[in-house]
């Protein structure tokens, strides 16, 4: 269980695990623990378990796959922020 769970996507294999590495870096940073980190080695969906945040970063065909978005945005209200050059 957690409070809250982020989504994003990277444009590649290789930006997805950049971010990954990068987040899993700051989160150490601010003595955050990390619980769990799966999925870096192919970078397709990195899911990074940060206790109370969990982080998915998807490749942008990945994400469409799965659809995880809509597992949880039909029951629950949900604050969806879209970043980015194609918004």
């Amino acid at each position: 269980m957690a409070d809250y769970m982020v989504v994003a996507s990277g444009t590649s294999s290789r930006q997805v695990a950049a971010m990954a590495e990068h987040l899993e870096f700051k989160l150490k940073q601010k003595k955050v623990d990390i619980l769990g980190l799966e999925g870096l080695r192919q970078a397709d969906w990195v899911l990074i378990d940060a206790n109370d945040v969990i982080v998915h970063i998807f490749r942008p065909e990945v994400r469409e796959f799965y659809g995880i978005e809509r597992m949880w945005t039909a029951n629950i209200s949900a604050e969806i922020v879209k970043i980015g050059s194609d918004v």
